[in-house]
């Protein structure tokens, strides 16, 4: 795991440059540093040495030195394309998977893609057709972004290394604001810094003459019209699982496990070679936002060590600008803060933790997904007396029981769903915001993807929305950006290629059956882990945001946030002040709300404000 940036154009005085984007992200490399320079690109590196420790530097280059790469991840599958390509004559000079993708390159240029099973975020500079050739895997767990800056295409692993390069004009891009405040992150291509782009999981980018293409090479679309009996269908997952935690595995360093006490994490725990397993839990009255009793027994089940920590509220306030700072965009997932301290506790004994993220959008694992099935009997009523349903349910007090449930079933899920998180509905962010823009609604935005899953179950499409949407927005970028603050690799056994060919056709009745989620993986599950961990209901690592918001500190940083001048160059203040005292008095629970508004303050603050005060 690494940081890599670079660009290629006529800047000069490029190696200074160089290491001005460099700085910025040393936690993601904090080992050694490398770069390459002519008059044509500039390819910059910092390292965390994983595999090869000896020998794995970059920038690395080809024989003859006309081929170079930079390159963030990992390939799980290295060890069998090196055989294929010494069979084929290719002369390596160590073992590390860099080498490996730039003979892949070599022998498939674009197509390499394809041949790759593992996370990556990489960039080649081919010298003899003055190329460069830039991918990010399948999912979306290793970012990539860039930029064109006075004629330089710029790229990086981490935004706040663009931010570096001369004459970057740092703005703020309203649109991005405005469909944050719907799904709690960014889900535009263009992100919050005005003409910094993110590369999309399973796309990759070309740059020759001054010609930008960015092409679509893989889509997690879904199938689900297997044939297996559960028994066949548990028997490839037991399978392909065993196979992809083996390979996730691969490292001449400690490996570490993540361990919540839901099935996912624990899974993986019950089938790495590891010991050490890493918790984290919340001081609460009530002890319900704490998981470490539930992990620690987990591990001793399993026979593994378990480190926990139990965050204070004062740590988690304390923290939220250094979050913001990592994170390089406005997030609004509690769950994020509780990623970084976890990361900060593995990160004192490990270089590499394994994690359960992507399960619950590979095997139907969200309570959401079920709502299809409660809607039924709405939906067979003819769309005009649903219509009239909802707008007299529309007049009922917020909060009576049954508003919500009518008012839902009376929309198709193409306008009820736009992923796990719907902070604010359209017509409510308008409501909020001074700023106009053009931003499109949520389903617009949404639209053709809901149309490449037509044909199929309510459930799948909702589940496709957030394997492109929600996983790469949300899941994935708090996974990298609170994982690598601390220098810590993060590997996703779960969001392999090989077990998505097998999750992608599972049938929807062998996600969701008998009021469980993850069915079909529960079966796998059982096998290894007991039963207060496989039937547990999810809770990931809870944060109480909705309790410390009613308490006099959260409800003052927050207050002092909504009244400050960045507040009210942004929003009104009447209603977003009514938001946290209505929440404040337990007139209604506003925080996710809140949460989202108080979050993009912050990370406005780190980045425009406190910048300001420095210079």
């Amino acid at each position: 795991m690494c940081g890599i940036v670079g660009f290629v154009g006529k800047q000069g005085n490029k190696e200074q440059v160089l290491d001005d984007m460099m700085k910025v992200i040393v936690h993601r490399g904090p080992d050694s540093a490398g770069k390459y320079v002519n008059d044509q690109v500039a390819l910059g590196f910092r390292r965390l040495s994983i595999i090869d420790l000896e020998n794995g530097s970059q920038p690395m280059f080809n024989e003859d030195g006309e081929v170079g790469i930079v390159f963030n991840g990992e390939i799980y599958n290295s060890p069998e394309l090196r055989e294929r390509f010494l069979a084929k004559g290719h002369v390596f000079k160590n073992s590390s998977d860099t080498e490996t993708l730039i003979h892949g390159y070599e022998e498939y240029g674009e197509k390499l893609v394809h041949e790759l099973r593992g996370m990556f975020g990489f960039a080649i500079w081919d010298n003899k057709k003055k190329r460069l050739f830039m991918a990010r895997d399948f999912f979306g767990i290793k970012p990539v972004y860039y930029a064109m800056v006075r004629g330089n295409l710029v790229f990086a692993s981490e935004i706040k290394s663009i931010l570096e390069f001369p004459g970057f004009k740092k703005e703020v891009n309203n649109e991005a604001l405005e469909e944050y405040l719907s799904f709690q992150y960014s889900n535009l291509t263009e992100t919050f810094f005005k003409g910094v782009y993110r590369l999309l999981p399973g796309h990759y980018l070309t740059y020759q003459n001054g010609e930008m293409n960015v092409t679509q090479y893989f889509d997690p679309t879904l199938e689900p019209v297997s044939k297996d009996s559960q028994e066949e269908l548990v028997k490839k997952l037991t399978d392909v699982l065993e196979d992809s935690v083996d390979k996730h595995m691969l490292a001449d360093v400690e490996v570490g496990a993540f361990l919540s006490s839901g099935v996912d994490s624990s899974y993986i725990a019950a089938k790495y070679s590891g010991k050490k397993t890493f918790t984290v839990g919340f001081f609460d009255k009530n002890n319900q936002y704490s998981e470490t009793q539930y992990a620690e027994e987990c591990a001793k089940f399993l026979g593994l060590e378990n480190y926990s920590h139990q965050i204070t509220e004062e740590e988690y306030w304390g923290e939220m600008p250094k979050i913001m700072y990592h994170m390089d965009e406005p997030l609004a997932d509690p769950a994020a803060i509780a990623l970084y301290f976890v990361a900060r506790e593995a990160a004192k004994q490990v270089k590499v933790v394994t994690s359960g993220e992507g399960a619950d959008e590979f095997f139907g694992g969200y309570t959401i997904y079920r709502e299809p099935l409660s809607l039924r009997w709405m939906s067979w009523l003819p769309k005009s007396w649903r219509k009239s349903m909802a707008n007299l349910a529309e007049k009922l007090p917020e909060g009576m029981k049954g508003r919500s449930y009518i008012i839902r079933a009376s929309k198709s899920v193409e306008e009820r769903f736009i992923g796990n998180a719907n902070i604010f509905t359209e017509d409510e962010r308008k409501k909020l915001l001074k700023i106009k823009t053009n931003a499109p609604s949520p389903e617009a935005l949404l639209a053709e993807k809901y149309k490449k899953m037509s044909k199929y179950d309510d459930t799948t499409k909702m589940q496709y929305i957030d394997l492109t949407n929600w996983l790469p927005g949300d899941i994935l970028l708090k996974a990298d950006k609170m994982s690598m603050a601390h220098s810590l690799e993060l590997r996703v056994p779960f969001l392999d290629k090989e077990v998505f060919q097998v999750a992608r056709q599972i049938r929807t009745n062998m996600k969701l059956k008998d009021k469980t989620t993850k069915f079909a993986f529960r079966r796998v599950a059982e096998k290894c882990l007991p039963e207060f961990t496989t039937n547990k209901k999810k809770l990931g690592f809870p944060v109480p945001i909705r309790v410390w918001l009613k308490e006099d500190t959260g409800y003052g940083k927050v207050k002092e946030a909504f009244q400050s001048p960045a507040a009210k160059k942004y929003f009104y203040t009447e209603p977003i002040m009514r938001l946290l005292d209505d929440h404040k008095n337990g007139v209604k629970d506003n925080s996710r709300k809140i949460w989202t508004i108080y979050s993009f303050l912050v990370w406005y603050q780190v980045f425009f404000e406190d910048e300001k005060k420095a210079a």
